[in-house]
């Protein structure tokens, strides 16, 4: 009964985890999706920013001609003061105003020119931004050169031996955790029941190590956010690996489970179960 309220809790408590990974997740992607759309437009902003001066380099011309424009208007104007009632009594539509007809001759050169320095200026905006984007994956983190004088000096090892690395030592704990299964010897078949019935709660805690790493990764080192992806990954999938030790447990006491009920409840006490060679 025990052993089934303690197995129902890890289920429960594996699904708890999946929901809040799920969540964690969606939550994490939002925030990728807003840092990549920051980083875009950080190596946009150039471009842009060049463009828009150009945008209005252009329509400082474009009022400039117009000014131009405006005064030789003016000029002609004064002329067809005389010749637009000259022109009206001769029937010739030509000497009528003259300054007018010149404004809207002058301005309508100077819209379309204006349109197509616009158009030119935003077709190099639009293929600078194509290229940018194709060259996202080059980051000044890729193609950095790390100072020297800010490397940590370590000497070389003249052998594998001489090496030691200061620190959590994750994979000596595991070379110590293989040599043990090598050497097991255990007293009897019992022993190795008590082991198997606690290699959930183990592969659990080994789960729980890699999802703190992956926290500290996230909250409190220098690291990028894929490193803590990657060891919640790992997390992940060694909550799988306790699954799979619980249904080990399970298996373990069904196929032998008259084997375990005599030493575990033996009939009679366990001198009688001795007649079965026990």
């Amino acid at each position: 009964m025990a052993r089934g309220t303690a197995w129902a809790g890890r289920r429960a408590s594996t699904g708890a985890r999946r929901v809040l990974d799920k969540a964690r997740q969606r939550q994490d992607g939002r925030s990728a999706r807003d840092l990549a759309a920051k980083r875009s437009a950080i190596r946009k902003a150039p471009a842009r920013r060049t463009a828009r001066r150009a945008l209005l380099r252009s329509a400082a011309r474009h009022h400039g001609r117009r000014l131009v424009a405006a005064a030789l208007a003016g000029t002609a104007g004064l002329v067809g003061l005389v010749t637009s009632p000259l022109g009206r009594r001769l029937g010739i539509p030509a000497l009528a105003q003259p300054g007018r007809r010149l404004y809207r001759r002058l301005m309508g050169i100077a819209h379309k020119a204006r349109a197509e320095r616009d158009a030119a200026i935003r077709d190099r905006l639009h293929e600078q931004v194509a290229a940018l984007d194709g060259d996202q994956d080059d980051e000044v983190k890729d193609r950095v050169e790390r100072p020297d004088h800010l490397a940590p000096l370590i000497s070389s090892p003249t052998s594998e031996r001489d090496f030691r690395v200061p620190g959590f030592k994750f994979n000596q704990a595991a070379a110590e955790m293989e040599q043990a299964a090598r050497t097991y010897d255990p007293d009897g078949n019992m022993e190795v029941v008590e082991m198997v019935d606690t290699l959930p709660e183990a592969m659990e805690s080994i789960a729980k190590t890699f999802l703190t790493l992956a926290e500290r990764a996230d909250k409190e080192f220098a690291f990028e956010k894929e490193v803590a992806e990657a060891f919640n990954d790992i997390y992940k999938n060694l909550l799988g690996a306790v699954d799979f030790a619980t249904e080990l447990t399970k298996t373990f006491r069904k196929v032998h489970e008259a084997d375990i009920a005599r030493h575990e409840e033996p009939r009679n006490g366990t001198q009688a179960e001795k007649g079965w060679n026990v």
